[in-house]
């Protein structure tokens, strides 16, 4: 488990803004939180290094580029031993369709949201590919009528 990192409030200033505005140069980060172009740039260097930065991304706008059907499913696996579960979690890591897994604890064992164009491609991903796999017993699927609110910002 990852140690938790010590941030001071320009660092928070810093990942408020980096996380509403990636693409903000240097100079301009820097005048935002009040500092110096060179300070800044130790801390981004510092906050990398820690594991609190990760990869700079482009988020899409998931209807422009037609997936347009969010799915939420719920998975039950047959069995909890670690090689079913890690072949699971190999087969999930390696789907685009998947934009998030998380293991669970209640009734379900993993939650996964699903991103596609229709619900062929649901179906196809579901009946030719998640039921397929040997571990896995049951699922249940729910299908989004709306996103009312998608954000990757982490309150800091």
């Amino acid at each position: 488990m990852m140690e938790k990192v010590q941030l001071d409030s320009i660092d928070r200033k810093l990942l408020r803004v980096l996380q509403r505005r990636a693409d903000i140069s240097q100079a301009a980060l820097a005048e935002e939180v009040g500092s110096s172009p060179a300070s800044c740039w130790r801390r981004l260097k510092a906050l990398e290094e820690a594991g609190v930065l990760g990869p700079t991304v482009r988020l899409l706008n998931p209807q422009a580029v037609g997936k347009t059907l969010d799915v939420v499913c719920q998975v039950r696996m047959k069995a909890h031993d670690v090689e079913s579960r890690s072949a699971f979690e190999s087969f999930i890591v390696g789907r685009e369709e998947v934009m998030e897994c998380l293991s669970m604890s209640g009734e379900w064992d993993y939650q996964i949201r699903v991103t596609v164009s229709d619900m062929a491609e649901y179906e196809d991903f579901l009946m030719r590919r998640l039921l397929a796999q040997p571990a896995v017993a049951h699922s249940a699927s729910h299908f989004a009528l709306k996103r009312i609110k998608s954000t990757t910002a982490i309150a800091v």
